[in-house]
């Protein structure tokens, strides 16, 4: 009952939302039901009962984990949005009355996708948050955010018609006596798995991992991001990139668990080994060359899903690595996101060439965004580099440790390219600027906050979380 109010109570205030006219109130509403949906989310981790069979809606590890993520990053961003809202976005917004409402439905999708225990749901859930997230791109009446929405939706909406193709293929595999009954429900899935057709199996999730992906961010079917990531206002590029992506995430985790239990998880982990690293490549490659800073912050989205698919293919302790870095990577990427709003206000542009002295005029964003520059390069001491070492390590013990050189070095690649369109950003340009006006504090606030959560899981990971990231990582062999 619980987990069906956090999935229906954020979409009847979007609905009440939409009637709403005042934007003051809006964000009210927005800014109650985030906290709300933070203290339900938090309460279920003293939860931790065995999910039935046949059960539509249930939390597990890897769930209470992702959703989270997102209800916690959700509450950010709607903080942030009150200054971004009220008086501080770089351009008059185009659709207004439609932001809010459209945000809290996508809550209530990401929601879904965490909880949803069946695979029909979980699938149409991925779908809901194409559909509410959509408008939220083209919030600003651009033509290239026109442009950008119709790529999300043509490119996505192909992406989860082939998961779906993956979803029948696992009902087929069903199918056989000793399964038949288990539907489409995951954990009678996973129960049934080792009876469950082989081939059948690899063909659903090649099909999952290819339909998935492709929301995911995972190149080649990348494309969509980028547009859209830099064409989304800031907090909803941070949710784009912190939350959505991770949804899209555990529909591949889901398919294989499934494979796992059936005693196939080798054939999954080549695919993902094959996906990681051509992401992490292709992502370092177009970093290096990017010159707006945006966008540059979707390529480094790309690299860092890449990160995750490579740690879940290597197996072993690189699983513990990988849901590591999916926290930390939210965290800090929703935090670089909200900071490149902040910058894109101050000088009208995400051109990185046009953009000079951010320290010395908005020394609380300048500071933020240095640092977490060097949190996403995986430096010391904060938590990307623990996660990003973990999975290092694992690939060098390995029995493809070349592959271990060969992650890093395309790690660096990306660092790289990263500082040399963010560090010349920073520095002032020599001419006489004039200091600009104080900053909001609750734009600097927001990512402050995700920054020293970054910085305090590279210092000491709390147990209850290394607790959970540990037996979600069993549930992939890991």
């Amino acid at each position: 009952m619980m987990l069906a109010l956090l999935v229906i109570f954020p979409a009847s205030m979007g609905v009440i939302a939409l009637k709403t006219r005042n934007v003051r109130v809006a964000l009210a509403m927005l800014l109650g039901v985030s906290a709300a949906h933070l203290c339900v989310t938090l309460s279920l981790w003293a939860k931790d009962a065995a999910i039935p069979p046949g059960a539509v809606l249930g939390l597990d590890v890897a769930g209470i984990i992702f959703l989270s993520i997102t209800s916690v990053l959700f509450l950010v961003a709607a903080v942030y949005c009150v200054p971004y809202l009220l008086a501080q976005a770089h351009e008059e917004p185009g659709g207004l009355h439609l932001f809010v409402p459209c945000l809290l439905w996508f809550l209530a999708a990401m929601t879904l996708v965490t909880v949803a225990q069946n695979l029909a749901m979980l699938w149409a859930a991925i779908e809901a948050t194409t559909l509410a997230s959509a408008p939220l791109i083209y919030f600003h009446r651009r033509k290239e955010a026109l442009e950008a929405t119709w790529k999300y939706l043509m490119i996505c909406s192909v992406g989860i018609a082939l998961a779906l193709l993956g979803t029948f293929f696992l009902g087929v595999a069903a199918t056989v006596p000793l399964a038949r009954g288990s539907g489409l429900s995951l954990p009678a899935l996973i129960q049934a798995a080792p009876h469950l057709s082989r081939r059948w199996l690899e063909g659903a999730f090649v099909f999952a991992l290819v339909g998935y992906g492709t929301k995911m961010g995972l190149a080649p079917l990348h494309t969509w991001l980028p547009d859209a990531h830099s064409q989304a206002p800031a907090p909803v590029s941070a949710l784009l990139s912190g939350a959505l992506l991770n949804c899209a995430f555990l529909g591949i985790f889901r398919f294989f668990q499934i494979l796992a239990a059936s005693g196939n998880g080798a054939f999954a982990r080549t695919l993902l080994l094959l996906l990681g690293f051509t992401s992490l490549g292709v992502a370092a490659a177009l970093m290096v060359r990017q010159r707006d800073y945006k966008r540059l912050l979707a390529y480094s989205s790309i690299e860092n899903m890449g990160v995750i698919a490579i740690g879940v293919g290597l197996g072993g302790p690189a699983v513990f690595g990988a849901l590591l870095h999916a926290v930390n990577h939210s965290l800090c990427k929703a935090g670089l996101f909200l900071l490149s709003g902040n910058v894109l206000r101050e000088f009208g542009t995400a051109s990185a060439g046009d953009v000079r002295g951010v320290l010395r005029r908005l020394p609380g964003s300048g500071m933020l965004l240095m640092t977490l520059l060097f949190a996403l390069g995986g430096t010391p001491p904060f938590g990307l580099f623990v996660s990003e070492f973990t999975i290092f390590a694992a690939a060098i013990r390995g029995t493809q440790a070349w592959l271990g050189p060969l992650f890093a070095a395309l790690l660096a690649i990306a660092f790289l390219g990263t500082a040399s369109v963010l560090l010349p950003m920073l520095q002032a340009d020599g001419s006489s600027v004039s200091e600009s006006d104080r900053e909001p504090w609750l734009s600097v606030a927001t990512p402050l906050v995700l920054g020293l959560a970054v910085l305090i899981l590279g210092l000491y990971v709390p147990a209850f979380l290394s607790d959970r990231l540990h037996r979600a990582a069993m549930l992939l062999g890991g």
